[in-house]
């Protein structure tokens, strides 16, 4: 009988494509990872792997069962949710992952409202950002996703169905009363002394901002990079930097000014879930309440 954690490891081998990559996420030794997919390969009397050098590959047997796993895991998740309700309101557990600017305007408003009217409905809330959330949700560690299209090193495939939400713009954050705080579009050329917070290295944002401002023609003088937007408002705030930020980041609770571009850029904001995964009523919840939020940005 397969054994469904075993399953697991292997789908995220197809995803992940490396044991060490498979056994950071699933908080394993490479050594125990690789151990439990022999046991699957004994399990099944079919050789799963090959070793090419120092890595080894998916055979194509192997490689046939990691991409049926991930639709066996949604079945046996379906059954579960279907034995736990037994025609009674949605209940069970529905893994929203989300970036960090959409948790606190658009995905623990969606949570709050499914917990006043949907008691018996688990959702477990993850920070994932783009670059992180379609693979979490390809090897099943998130149900549902809000992440952004226009992250382009994540392609998207024929296993995914996008459900549009919203366009997020992208705005010059300076600190109340700076010069720049004015009124009409911001010419980032004009800021090119400033000192700039920037998110970490290779992070969506990070990347983005690099690219506006050496398309406005320089390169910007990074003074501070935070994972945490708060965190960067505070900064700006205090007057210590000016940022490009996604116009969801900033909260109304900080002293600080926007200005859109003079060349606007924008995102688009999407949910996305697995394609054939098995119906599931807790997830059209979850997606349903993401969607009826009333101030997504149309």
């Amino acid at each position: 009988m397969l054994n469904p954690w075993r399953l697991s490891l292997l789908s995220r081998l197809d995803t992940l494509g490396t044991v060490r990559a498979v056994a950071k996420a699933a908080n394993l030794s490479a050594s125990s990872v690789s151990q439990q997919l022999a046991v699957l390969e004994a399990e099944t009397r079919t050789q799963l792997l090959e070793r090419t050098g120092r890595r080894v590959r998916l055979t194509p047997a192997g490689l046939m069962l990691a991409r049926r796993a991930r639709a066996i895991l949604d079945h046996m998740d379906t059954v579960e949710s279907e034995l736990r309700s037994l025609g009674e309101e949605p209940t069970g557990l529905v893994r929203l992952g989300a970036f960090q600017s959409a948790i606190h305007t658009i995905a623990v408003p969606a949570v709050t409202r499914l917990a006043r009217a949907h008691p018996q409905l688990d959702v477990e809330l993850i920070e994932l950002e783009p670059h992180e959330s379609m693979p979490a949700l390809r090897v099943g560690d998130a149900d549902v996703i809000i992440t952004t299209t226009d992250f382009v090193e994540q392609p998207l495939g024929p296993d995914v169905d996008l459900v549009p939400l919203a366009t997020d713009p992208i705005v010059l954050v300076v600190p109340q009363g700076h010069p720049a705080a004015g009124r009409g579009p911001a010419d980032l050329a004009a800021y090119a002394s400033e000192p700039w917070a920037f998110d970490m290295p290779q992070s969506y944002m990070a990347n983005l901002a690099t690219r506006l401002c050496r398309e406005s023609g320089f390169e910007p003088r990074v003074v501070c990079r935070f994972s945490n937007y708060m965190m960067t408002l505070q900064h700006i705030e205090a007057g210590l930097s000016i940022a490009l930020l996604p116009g969801l980041a900033v909260d109304k609770r900080y002293r600080v000014a926007t200005r859109e571009l003079s060349v606007p850029v924008t995102r688009s904001i999407t949910a996305a879930i697995r394609r054939g995964s098995p119906p599931r009523a807790a997830v059209d919840l979850v997606l349903e309440a993401i969607r009826s939020h009333p101030e997504l940005p149309l």
